[in-house]
């Protein structure tokens, strides 16, 4: 069983920045898969981003409504994925959940709330 929880949501007005935590209760250094996906109200949770690692190399990969404004990175030594969020708008409004996939096992975190608004 893996724990992850997130932190570093809030209230940010429309072209602010947050970025998010997430930790995990179990080393990630050979986790291939971690992400994070959000869910407005009314909506279908959504990928946001995600980054694989494979022998040494990683890739990511966003959703086309935030190419260029979120940045997702991992820190194995603090067990910890980040997602870094720039140029807020009112519609990256959601929950936001971090997934990690161990042993084809997907695990998700308990969600923070991000709202923009002016």
């Amino acid at each position: 069983q893996v724990q992850l929880v997130e932190s570093g949501g809030g209230l940010v007005q429309p072209g602010g920045s947050l970025r998010l935590s997430c930790v995990a209760s179990r080393s990630i250094s050979n986790v291939e898969h971690l992400g994070w996906y959000r869910q407005a109200p009314g909506k279908q949770r959504e990928l946001v981003a995600t980054i694989t690692s494979i022998l040494g190399t990683s890739r990511t990969n966003y959703a086309e409504s935030v190419k260029g404004r979120f940045t997702i990175s991992r820190d194995n030594a603090k067990n910890t994925v980040h997602l870094q969020m720039n140029s807020l708008k009112f519609e990256d409004t959601a929950v936001y959940y971090c997934n990690i996939v161990v042993w084809g096992v997907d695990y998700w975190g308990q969600g923070t709330q991000v709202t923009v608004s002016s």
